[in-house]
């Protein structure tokens, strides 16, 4: 999953991102408003954790932009603000904000909203993903086949919860780049080549996840 963290403290900003990194997302940072904005127009983040106060356009204008585009991408947002009065957090979800977190908050607690609003998708409402034989649990970053652990590394887990999350579709790597990767990735590369390969062999067969030849790859549903 792909997450924009738009935060301008920069020292607490990049402490988000090396904590989700370390949880398997793909993690953009953005210090002002104005980049936050331009960026979570152009990639199809998942979430964005957008800060209230920003320089620029703060966290409610970007968040009013975002959904007022009917077009445009429509990414669960999370913000972050060290304002908890009730106005402000009903003003926040107004413009169109999924959840409120107050600062300072616990890094625990931000990864279990983030969780929380990841899980409004068609998969469930589990934090335990099933397809097939295949397991994972997104709390605990601990991935199963059949009863077996698979050690897994942090970006095959995102890969393979992102499959999980869209058994039985065709996903192009394009897709798998914009969704599993953060902007740095280079997408003249074959990342997603060998990070699939390398996923398909400790997966082991029979082998869940087939090549759709000059379309991507696909998680069989009955996995």
């Amino acid at each position: 999953m792909r997450v924009l963290v738009a935060e301008d403290e920069k020292d607490l900003a990049d402490a988000i991102a090396v904590g989700l990194r370390r949880e398997g997302y793909a993690v953009d940072v953005a210090y002002d408003g104005d980049d936050a904005f331009v960026k979570a127009r152009v990639y199809p983040y998942d979430l964005v954790c957008l800060d209230l106060n920003m320089p620029g356009l703060d966290g409610r204008d970007v968040c009013r932009r975002l959904r007022g585009d009917p077009d445009g991408p429509d990414p669960r947002i999370l913000m972050l603000t060290a304002r908890d009065g009730v106005a402000d957090r009903i003003g926040g979800l107004d413009d169109g904000a999924d959840d409120y977190l107050v600062k300072p908050f616990h890094f625990e607690e931000l990864k279990a909203r983030i969780r929380a609003l990841l899980r409004r998708e068609p998969v469930g409402s589990s934090t335990v993903l099933r397809v097939g034989g295949l397991e994972l649990d997104v709390a605990r970053q601990e991935a199963r086949r059949d009863g077996r652990p698979l050690a897994l590394s942090p970006k095959q887990l995102a890969l393979l919860r992102y499959f999980m999350s869209h058994p039985g579709q065709v996903l192009s790597e394009g897709t798998l780049l914009a969704h599993v990767w953060d902007e740095n990735a280079d997408p003249a590369t074959r990342t997603v080549r060998v990070t699939v390969m390398t996923l398909r062999r400790k997966l082991g067969e029979p082998q869940p996840i087939e090549t759709v030849v000059g379309s991507g790859y696909r998680l069989r549903e009955d996995a």
